[in-house]
């Protein structure tokens, strides 16, 4: 018995048909309506992870520049990034105007937010001593803990006694 094979198979002719090609479009665009806005808030939230992660590892380095120089590191942390001066000399009680190696094109800004849209509150400036602690005065005699917060949602501390940053 012989099977009938249509004329379209025979000549070779294989594709998707008009109707086919139009659905894919369709469904196509309704995923794009649906998924796009979704990955543009994680991406946000990617960035704000991101640069809460450069926040700490500022201040971190920042606390190990200090115990390892024997000088004095302050970080001035604005609403959009942070920079890192050290002192000129073991026992200055001001940091220079010199920034730290490893900061982006000398300006001293070891972390600085994408576009401004990302906020660090609040705003301080933060005084890593020689010894390791960390205080809100150059002199060293405010020691204290310190709580950051990246973007609304990230929370950074700083163990005063110890310098600590987590």
């Amino acid at each position: 018995m012989l099977l009938a094979i249509p004329p379209s198979v025979r000549s070779g002719q294989r594709g998707f048909t008009l109707i086919e090609l139009v659905m894919v479009l369709v469904l196509l665009g309704v995923l794009s309506v649906v998924v796009l806005p979704k990955v543009g808030i994680t991406t946000t939230s990617y960035q704000s992870a991101a640069f809460a992660e450069q926040v700490r590892a500022a201040l971190q380095y920042g606390q190990k520049m200090a115990v390892s120089h024997r000088r004095m590191v302050c970080a001035a942390v604005t609403s959009s990034s942070v920079t890192l001066t050290i002192a000129s000399n073991f026992g200055d009680s001001a940091c220079s105007a010199v920034a730290l190696m490893g900061a982006a094109s000398g300006s001293g800004a070891i972390a600085s937010s994408p576009n401004g849209s990302i906020v660090i509150a609040p705003a301080t400036t933060l005084y890593f001593q020689p010894s390791g602690q960390v205080s809100s005065d150059a002199a060293g005699t405010s020691v204290g803990n310190f709580a950051l917060t990246v973007g609304g949602t990230f929370a950074i501390s700083v163990q005063g006694a110890s310098g600590y940053v987590n």
